[in-house]
């Protein structure tokens, strides 16, 4: 039976929003998970072993590259064998925290997760990703276009090139309303935007199982 990948990757722990709004999916999903926390647990960013190791064979792999392998052989075994994806992603200074893009380079490997050639192993199925951010950076904000997280993940996960997974954006936006005196007049966007997180996730954690099911 296929399981739900959920990548965490917030510095917060239970304080996070996006692992707040991930429960709401957790506590709809029917089925199994495998969950690896990267602030709990961060991988190691990719070293010239690790690279070097994708196009030498296994025979003659230094101890350096052999180690390296086996990281990536793990984690993209994990990630291949999912039949669905959560992925909690802050926007951290305008992009992702560099514990997610340590995982996401260990297991971009071309022709395992991806091909040019035809479509990846993980293609079509569908993943959530989850970022809360402090602030907005939507239509008309003073910071409109300044989020470089979701439309970088969009096309890393999505791009029929690339990941190829049917992904879907959820984005709790003005976290930092009810703890920064100057957003105080931003208190209701804010309590509207987790308002209607929380309900995305609930629906598509069943929208998930009814597709996995099918």
């Amino acid at each position: 039976m296929s399981y739900l990948l959920h990548i965490d990757s917030s510095s917060l722990g239970e304080a996070s929003v996006s692992r707040q709004v991930a429960r709401s999916f957790r506590d709809r999903w029917q089925g199994p998970v495998v969950h690896r926390d990267l602030a709990a647990s961060p991988v190691p960013h990719l070293t010239a072993a690790g690279v070097t190791a994708r196009d030498t064979t296994p025979d003659r792999h230094t101890p350096e590259q052999a180690k390296a392998q086996a990281l990536q052989d793990e984690l993209i075994e994990e990630f291949v064998g999912a039949g669905a994806y959560l992925f909690t992603v802050p926007l951290y200074n305008l992009s992702m925290p560099s514990a997610f893009k340590a995982w996401l380079d260990q297991i971009l490997v071309m022709d395992r997760t991806f091909t040019h050639t035809g479509a990846a192993p993980a293609s079509g199925r569908p993943a959530l990703l989850i970022s809360a951010r402090g602030g907005s950076y939507g239509p008309g904000a003073p910071r409109e276009g300044m989020d470089y997280l979701v439309p970088t993940l969009e096309t890393v996960l999505g791009h029929d090139d690339l990941l190829g997974l049917d992904v879907t954006t959820v984005t709790p936006e003005l976290t930092m309303a009810p703890h920064a005196p100057a957003l105080a007049s931003l208190l209701p966007l804010h309590e509207a935007s987790m308002t209607a997180a929380h309900e995305q996730a609930r629906a598509l954690a069943t929208d998930f199982g009814t597709a996995r099911a099918a």
